[in-house]
């Protein structure tokens, strides 16, 4: 059985309501199986990767800088890039579907990057700004969304 790729993109400072939906969108990804990919850091990130590993789900972060320390402590395989926010190209051409949730400009620039490359995009409580970006209402309904549009791909 193939391993999907998930991305997870969102804002580095986050509330707890949006800290609460990333982590669960995170436990969500490892229950079902796939692999979580995100940007490493802090917020939504941070909170996704916990989610995975509180299910023993593998976390993959994708960092901006130029050391593995900078890794929050949920990553199990840090990707060092020295490339700031051009790493953005590299989480959204590593992962299969994003999920967005919340965020500012660069959560933007990946579901950017995503749509202009036709990687699906799920958006939970996220900018509105395409049609395309596919709305989900729950953290359990976003992974399942990119689960069932992976898998009309396949």
């Amino acid at each position: 059985m193939k391993r999907h790729l998930i991305g997870v993109s969102g804002g580095a400072r986050i509330t707890g309501k949006v800290a609460e939906l990333a982590r669960e969108v995170g436990r969500e990804i490892a229950k079902m199986g796939a692999i979580l990919v995100c940007g490493g850091l802090s917020g939504v990130m941070e909170f996704a990767a916990k989610g995975a590993k509180e299910r023993g789900g593998i976390t993959i972060g994708i960092l901006p800088g130029n050391s593995k320390d900078t890794a929050n402590p949920y990553i199990d395989i840090p990707i060092v890039t020295g490339m700031g926010t051009a790493r953005n190209v590299i989480l959204v051409k590593t992962s299969e579907c994003i999920i967005a949730i919340d965020g500012k400009y660069g959560t933007l620039s990946e579901i950017a990057i995503a749509l202009s490359l036709n990687i699906p995009v799920i958006g939970l409580a996220t900018w509105d700004i395409d049609k395309r970006i596919i709305p989900a209402k729950t953290p359990k309904e976003a992974v399942e969304l990119a689960l069932q549009v992976l898998g009309d791909r396949c």
